[in-house]
């Protein structure tokens, strides 16, 4: 069917060339998705129809599953509600190129975002005309639906992949662990190298399994499984113990009751090669999964902590959890409200004695029915004085991680203030970090309340939010000084799209702003 309508036609007609902007995506699924080869094509287009590309938006290497990660189409949606454009026309190599959402409405809510603006997208290479007629409409549905469908295809296919190759003893995704190091190997099973942080095979055909790390790190954790069952320190004691004669985690970052519990229940090392525990399938939810769905393969690796020793561990975490009764977990409360004068569930859930707070809210109801049984009336005042002690301790601690990872990179110059804590990238731009603690209202709705520094007026303001429980990190915001002239802001549970436009999972988005490229690189 022929691909020329009215628009086109009057573009071709026209003396003067009609402005456009391009967007292009490729992820790693075809080498003819390639943003090259999309933009050869685009533009073949363009100089049929007498149309100018004067800007182009690009998401390199990215999956069209969700919005998030997708600056290229995060700035064109952006542009495009702010008016700040010269082009009338959005032109994309397909369907499927502008995404591969799974609820094929989403991907149509983006374009209506751009035709509410009086901007039209033409897919160049479908066969059929953008020109909103009844056909046309079918056909984008079916396109878009079939998009999401490949993607959810791929996605079981991965996975039949990846399970193979766990039962084959392989290691699939995710860092080695402290006293650990990822060796890369080659088909016939030869040792090749050993892989750095961050560091990925670059041959499809080689694996990688998991090897001991330096002698001085497995003596460190054999020292854990000592000093836990033998000394019967807690893990919170444990972490106390390393941070006074500075060992650091793999991170190297301090230790922590998490990080020494995760060296003792953590079964590769004894060997096992454990997959699909949680999973996070077509960017959805993060979903824990039961054991019965755990992909395993025993003895994969060579073991660093005997036998022996692993399971005795198990054995005393089991029974330092093993099922209390009603009256046994509010005797375990009142303890440990006796002993710190209040409650909080900070306090609660970095206590070795209790279960973690959400025992309690499944076994009473709530946390706060709880604390009514034993006598406690809490004061908000107890717990701010907690999250803010968490605060303090968390700020410095994100700090680190983010010049860590900043000077990892190719020529990245990274300073911080000492007064004022702002980090300078390259001497060029400066961004400070904010934590933001969850208020829940009256309605049950969360809010987080945001405050911009108004005298240093960062380059970008990185907000860090905090879950629910004001105990770990929820999301992050990557906030531009150019698109946030203001003192406060406020976000919700669910936010406008030129708001969620700039979440990100985690800050690899920021640190990639540290890297110098060459010229040749960018062209």
């Amino acid at each position: 069917m022929d691909s020329s309508h009215s628009t086109q036609q009057q573009t071709s007609e026209s003396k003067q060339p009609i402005l456009a902007a391009q967007y292009v995506r490729m992820s790693t699924d075809h080498q003819q998705y390639s943003t090259l080869n999309q933009s050869d094509k685009i533009q073949e287009y363009a100089n049929k129809h007498n149309i100018q590309i004067i800007k182009t938006y690009v998401d390199d290497g990215k999956s069209g599953l969700s919005l998030s990660g997708r600056a290229g189409l995060q700035q064109l949606i952006q542009d495009v509600e702010s008016h700040r454009i010269e082009f009338k026309i959005i032109l994309v190599y397909d369907v499927s190129r502008w995404g591969r959402f799974q609820d094929a409405d989403e991907s149509a809510y983006y374009e209506y975002i751009c035709k509410r603006a009086g901007i039209q997208i033409i897919y160049c290479a479908e066969q059929f005309a953008n020109d909103g007629t009844p056909f046309t409409t079918v056909m984008k549905s079916f396109k878009r639906t079939m998009a999401g469908e490949y993607s959810r295809e791929l996605s079981n296919k991965v996975f039949i992949g990846q399970c193979r190759l766990i039962e084959l003893g392989f290691r699939q995704g995710g860092t080695a662990g402290y006293g650990l190091r990822r060796a890369l190997i080659d088909q016939q099973g030869n040792f090749k190298t050993l892989l750095k942080m961050g560091e990925h095979k670059s041959f499809q055909m080689d694996r990688v399994i998991l090897v001991a790390g330096p002698e001085e790190e497995t003596k460190v954790i054999h020292q854990i499984y000592e000093w836990f069952i033998q000394n019967n320190l807690s893990e919170s004691q444990i972490a106390e113990k390393l941070n006074s004669e500075n060992i650091k985690t793999d991170f190297n970052r301090a230790w922590t009751r998490n990080t020494v519990h995760e060296v003792l229940t953590n079964e590769k090392y004894i060997g096992n090669n454990i997959f699909n525990k949680t999973s996070f399938k077509l960017k959805k939810a993060h979903v824990s999964n039961p054991t019965e769905q755990w992909i395993r393969k025993d003895q994969a690796f060579e073991a660093i902590v005997p036998l022996d020793m692993f399971y005795t561990a198990q054995g005393i975490i089991r029974e330092r959890s093993r099922k209390y009764t009603d009256e046994e977990l509010l005797d375990l409360l009142r303890t440990l409200y006796q002993k710190h004068g209040f409650l909080s569930g900070l306090i609660i859930n970095e206590s070795e004695i209790t279960p973690k707070t959400g025992v309690y809210s499944n076994r009473f109801g709530s946390l706060l029915r709880a604390y009514e049984l034993i006598g406690f009336k809490p004061e908000r005042d107890f717990q701010y004085i907690e999250i803010n002690k968490f605060l303090r301790k968390l700020h410095p601690e994100i700090t680190q991680q983010v010049i860590s990872e900043m000077e990892k990179l190719n020529g990245a110059n990274i300073q911080k203030d000492p007064l004022s804590d702002l980090i300078f990238i390259n001497d060029e731009i400066n961004i400070s970090i904010v934590l933001t603690r969850c208020h829940k209202l009256s309605s049950g709705n969360s809010r987080w309340k945001v405050r911009f520094d108004t005298i240093l007026n960062p380059d970008i303001t990185v907000v860090v939010r905090l879950d629910a429980t004001n105990t770990t990190i929820k999301d992050y915001y990557l906030l531009p000084r150019l698109d946030f002239m203001c003192d406060k802001l406020s976000l919700g549970e669910f936010n406008p799209v030129e708001l969620e436009s700039f979440r990100f999972e985690n800050l690899n988005y920021l640190f990639g702003m540290a890297e110098r490229v060459k010229w040749k690189y960018i062209a």
